[in-house]
């Protein structure tokens, strides 16, 4: 079966859901990621808190383009996948939700996996931050750079469905629902 999916990571600028500062986007195709991508995003607000976390400020952002601009160039990403995977998946759909919502997009209607619930499904691991399973993995992280989390994410992903386990499908379907409302600050 060829699966497709795209593995997304937002980081966002402040306690707001529609602050998204940066995306990275993995599309993986019957196992093989084909296509990786991260962009800075211009928020709707000049208001910086995680800046200590993923060190993008407002001087580096200042002259990106919007959400709505960078959505023109990721949109045709989205086209064709069985699902979405995220890592604490209702984190970066609420982020999605409310970034479409702002800029009059209609977000996309597809399931989203939650790498979090693979990990502790397929592998029974705990805690299961991001820094946690990969360091199980053995997969290189440059935590909270939106490119390296989606990518990370993407091969955890790739990990478990090579594993072949009933529980991979069963996290699928547990999750199918479109993006639901805000959860807490980035893991």
């Amino acid at each position: 079966m060829n699966t497709k999916f795209l593995a997304i990571d937002f980081e966002t600028a402040n306690y707001s859901r529609e602050s998204a500062c940066s995306i990275g986007i993995v599309r993986v195709e019957n196992n093989k990621i084909v296509h990786k991508a991260v962009h800075l995003i211009k928020p709707p607000s000049r208001e910086f808190i995680f800046t200590y976390i993923h060190g993008i400020s407002w001087s580096d952002v200042k002259n990106a383009p919007t959400f709505k601009e960078v959505w023109k160039d990721i949109a045709p990403y989205f086209e064709g996948i069985d699902f979405l995977a995220a890592h604490n998946a209702k984190f970066d759909a609420s982020v999605l939700k409310s970034c479409c919502s702002v800029y009059g997009i209609t977000p996309p209607s597809v399931a989203i996996v939650c790498s979090m619930e693979i990990a502790r499904k397929t592998w029974n691991l705990y805690p299961t931050k991001l820094s946690d399973v990969c360091s199980h993995l053995k997969i290189k992280l440059n935590h909270h750079e939106a490119l390296s989390d989606a990518h990370a994410c993407a091969q955890i992903v790739i990990a478990s469905k090579a594993l072949a386990t009933p529980n991979v499908a069963a996290t699928k379907i547990a999750v199918k629902r479109k993006p639901s409302s805000p959860s807490h600050a980035p893991v």
